[in-house]
């Protein structure tokens, strides 16, 4: 019997079940799932975070949190996507009206606050490259947006993008903004 060929195989075999065990419990401690809940309820510490995530962990973006919880859209924003979002910030919702942002927030609103949650998603990633002066583009509301783009400046209908935050499910354009959609 030729022992040369048996004992790297052997070697071999060991090594691809030892990862094999590693990969499946990493992958079982970075993916729990709570019983009844939906995307937004897996928790993973080592992967990138998705757009909710990073928006949920940032103390600009709380009211954005908020509609999209009232609107019971954190789950479908927390999904593979791809996404952009253009993600105004709480000084941008402080922007509206005395009182739209509360009425938005009402049970009985959801319909409308769902609108226009869904007028600041592009489904697909417009990366910076994508963002050329005057291109429109349809959001997941169907109605389309317009991108301003002079001398290193990007705007979203004439609103201007602060920033610009990659996630694991998409891209977030932050706004100073509140994209309103136009009247049907």
């Amino acid at each position: 019997m030729n022992y040369r060929f048996i004992l790297p195989a052997i070697a071999l075999g060991i090594c691809i079940s030892c990862n094999n065990a590693a990969d499946s419990n990493t992958a079982a401690a970075a993916t729990t799932t709570a019983a009844d809940g939906g995307q937004s309820t897996v928790e993973d510490n080592e992967s990138a975070k998705d757009i909710v995530k990073i928006a949920a962990g940032s103390k600009d973006h709380s009211t954005l949190v908020a509609a999209l919880k009232a609107a019971e859209y954190v789950d479908v924003i927390s999904n593979a996507g791809p996404f952009t979002v253009f993600a105004p910030t709480n000084a941008a919702f402080d922007k509206l009206p005395a009182g739209t942002l509360d009425d938005l927030l009402k049970p009985e609103n959801k319909d409308k606050l769902r609108s226009i949650l869904e007028y600041h998603v592009y489904v697909g990633v417009l990366k910076d490259a994508l963002m050329s002066d005057g291109l429109t583009y349809g959001m997941a509301s169907g109605q389309n947006i317009t991108i301003g783009n002079k001398d290193g400046k990007m705007t979203v209908n004439g609103i201007n993008i602060v920033a610009t935050i990659p996630a694991s499910n998409g891209i977030i354009y932050v706004t100073d903004g509140v994209l309103l959609p136009p009247a049907k």
